[in-house]
């Protein structure tokens, strides 16, 4: 919300007899005065009312889903180019101890803004975790089947009867299996294997034939590196609903009480992923500025990793970060027939534009 301010002059007539001129002038102030004190009452109305103080920014906190990575550089942009602080917000960005505790953290109201996945939040939801989505800040999955690229596996059905690893999450279980059903294979026949964090050794050692819950823009890269080359292959092209990979999460009782500012939050966002794809460069060196010591970052994997993420973050002809009720609803569907929510979801209520 932008600050306005309005300015009015006062121009006197020509007055003839000097004693009128100053019972004009004496008149003028006292009107004057008058106007300020109820000017000055009616801002400070309207500012109690907002419950905005102007003086001092509002702090948010926002639990990252991960380790600082080059999908976050539009929230580290923001901050380093004082995006934040033109919209009047001290931003602190936070490690979760657990990937998994976002999203509870967000419905609790510890966290003011937390990322997550569209997925997961209708799941979250489904359970009676009252979280909304205000921005889906990468577009298409990131999460794609990963064979070896000599393994001559093409496609989904070509793993009937072979062995695949996932990443501890029955999300990605019902993912694999919608993908060999619908192209022709035997899911049945599958044998999968619960490789929890180990995706890159389970494929890299051949203990698998496959992955699912690998990143095209994160595991893929590294086995590429250790040569250990994979083909990626589309969910959404084989049954998957095309989902938002990342979405931005807050409770709902926070989005009640604190909206106003979310919006901010969005302008100051929006102008941080602008930054980011005019200057790509810059904008992953702020990053790595910021990398955390526990787990440094590889500069080669983040910029390829940027190259492929800034396509799939743009929401075309819509401000970054826009939502679909189309969206939300095939997927909230898909994750039903797969027996993945737990109760009735209304997924238009699943998610808000700002």
């Amino acid at each position: 919300m932008n600050n306005i301010r309005t300015y009015s002059r006062l121009s006197p007539k020509h007055q003839r007899n000097s004693c009128l001129l100053m019972l004009l002038i004496g008149l003028l102030a006292v009107a004057s005065g008058c106007s300020g004190a109820a000017n000055s009452s009616t801002g400070e109305a309207k500012t109690a009312a907002s419950g905005i103080n102007n003086d001092q920014p509002h702090k948010l906190t926002v639990m990252l889903d991960w380790y600082p990575n080059a999908v976050h550089s539009f929230l580290y942009a923001a901050q380093e180019k004082g995006y934040f602080t033109d919209e009047g917000l001290e931003v602190e960005l936070q490690m979760p101890a657990d990937s998994n505790d976002a999203l509870k953290l967000a419905a609790a109201g510890k966290a003011d803004l937390a990322l997550s996945y569209q997925p997961q939040v209708l799941m979250a939801r489904s359970e009676q975790i009252p979280v909304v989505s205000i921005a889906a800040l990468v577009q298409h999955p990131l999460n794609h089947l990963l064979v070896p690229a000599d393994s001559g596996i093409l496609s989904p059905k070509d793993l009937t009867g072979k062995t695949a690893g996932y990443s501890s999450i029955p999300l990605y279980e019902a993912m694999l299996k919608t993908m060999v059903e619908h192209d022709g294979g035997d899911p049945q026949s599958l044998k999968l294997i619960d490789v929890g964090f180990d995706l890159i050794p389970a494929v890299s050692t051949g203990r698998v034939d496959a992955i699912i819950g690998g990143f095209i823009n994160h595991e893929q890269l590294i086995l590429a590196k250790e040569q250990h080359p994979v083909t990626s292959i589309d969910p959404t092209a084989f049954g998957v609903p095309d989902y938002y990979e990342l979405v931005l999460v807050t409770g709902e009782q926070s989005l009640e009480d604190s909206k106003d500012y979310y919006i901010r939050f969005m302008n100051a966002a929006r102008k941080g992923q602008q930054f980011v794809q005019e200057h790509p460069a810059e904008a992953l060196q702020i990053l790595l500025d910021h990398e955390d010591s526990t787990a440094p970052l590889d500069p080669q994997i983040e910029v390829q990793s940027l190259n492929i993420l800034l396509p799939l973050m743009d929401a075309g002809d819509q401000p970054f970060g826009h939502q679909t009720p189309e969206s939300w609803s095939r997927v909230a569907d898909w994750l039903s027939g797969n027996g993945l929510l737990s109760g009735e979801t209304n997924s238009d209520e699943a998610f808000v534009n700002l």
